[in-house]
């Protein structure tokens, strides 16, 4: 009796010393890709330093749990961003694969991650094909779908009565989301519809083009050094005032300190803008302007920021048990985190539901400050996205 429990006790110390350190080292990891080179690195760049805030403000354990960041450049390209993916999951095997400005890269990467079993947190581009039939229980995204931001202008371009318009965007998957989804509310004629090369930065061309079909509006998408080209060109070939300009995803807080004065009366649709008053984007918008040298962060820093708070949630709801993919998916699907935005919810193909603004550029608090963006008026509230109704997911 004595030697069969002094066998026992020896066991169960084994045990614990087998145990404990397997608890110890337990770490969360999360694989983060964007574009850090090149000219879309500044987009990188914001939504890095983002996740770097958001990880200060979790005192750098999300949900609890000592937290590794692996940051991928996908250099805009689909092959190199599923490259950086498949490190992540195999030589790092991260618990969450996060990140993704452009759609081409998402489409490529989404299904390579969630495919493996592990989570896909968009925090930028939102493919209809993932919202759609393409919807999966491994992704949710903390930004939009691509055709609600575009939504919003046609709506509210059909209701200032604008008879007619230009549209271009780059020709990539999210620039044919893009217009579409303005096409979906806007009902005038559309003078012609451009698509141009992704990465494109001469728009002569297409401006001499434009300016022969003599519109009455025009609306483009050019995100990041797309944008500032194309803004710096149109402003100098006069046509600002002769043909007025409606974007989205165009001007921003990363193009503006480019553009300057050329981006001022721009009206743009958004979700998000930095003078929000709620109390997460105050401290946001806030402590990223003490953090980062007085920069005011951009909406994809927001998305990026909300991103780690909602894989901060799904585990904090799991107690720290990251085999509990079930779990994180239920506590991930009621939204239950201090959004940027303001508290929104998920659709059933875990893309948000939520409010949609009109933006306007204006001058900055003194003559030598930048211009800033800020709310005028809200165009859609809890709008939904136009494929949800496809996906099949029950919940």
């Amino acid at each position: 009796m004595h030697k069969t429990t002094r066998t026992l006790l020896a066991g169960l110390i084994a045990s614990a010393f087998i145990a404990t350190p397997a608890l110890a080292q337990q770490k969360l990891k999360i694989g983060f890709i964007s574009t850090f080179s090149g000219p879309q690195g500044a987009i990188g760049e914001d939504m890095k330093n983002s996740v770097e805030l958001a990880l200060d403000h979790l005192k750098r354990k999300v949900g609890g749990l000592d937290t590794e960041v692996i940051y991928g450049d996908d250099q805009v390209k689909p092959d190199v961003g599923t490259q950086v993916a498949d490190e992540m999951l195999k030589k790092h095997q991260v618990n969450f694969v996060a990140g993704i400005i452009w759609s081409n890269v998402m489409l490529a990467v989404a299904p390579r991650v969630t495919a493996a079993g592990t989570f896909m947190i968009g925090t930028n581009a939102g493919p209809n094909q993932l919202a759609g039939e393409g919807c999966n229980e491994m992704f949710f995204t903390t930004s939009w779908q691509n055709d609600q931001t575009p939504e919003a202008m046609g709506k509210y371009m059909q209701d200032k009565g604008i008879q007619d318009v230009y549209l271009m965007a780059p020709n990539y998957a999210a620039g044919k989301d893009m217009l579409t989804g303005f096409k979906r509310y806007y009902k005038g004629r559309v003078v012609d519809e451009v698509y141009t090369r992704l990465g494109q930065t001469d728009y002569q061309a297409e401006i001499s083009q434009l300016r022969s079909k003599s519109p009455k509006a025009v609306f483009v998408f050019y995100p990041g050094g797309m944008g500032v080209q194309f803004l710096k060109q149109y402003s100098e070939a006069g046509l600002r005032g002769q043909f007025p300009l409606y974007s989205v995803y165009t001007v921003d807080e990363l193009s503006i300190p480019a553009v300057k004065h050329a981006a001022l009366g721009q009206l743009e649709t958004r979700y998000w803008s930095q003078d929000l008053k709620n109390d997460a984007n105050v401290k946001f918008v806030g402590d990223y302007r003490k953090k980062y040298g007085g920069k005011t962060p951009s909406y994809y820093g927001a998305q990026s920021y909300d991103g780690i708070l909602l894989i901060d949630s799904a585990v904090r709801g799991v107690k720290g048990n990251l085999a509990d993919k079930k779990g994180m998916i239920a506590v991930m699907r009621k939204a239950d985190f201090a959004s940027t935005r303001g508290k929104f919810k998920y659709g059933q193909n875990h893309f948000p539901i939520e409010n949609f603004y009109l933006l306007k550029t204006v001058a900055g608090a003194t003559p030598t400050s930048d211009p800033v963006m800020e709310i005028q008026q809200t165009v859609f509230k809890d709008h939904k996205d136009a494929y949800g109704t496809a996906c099949k997911m029950k919940w």
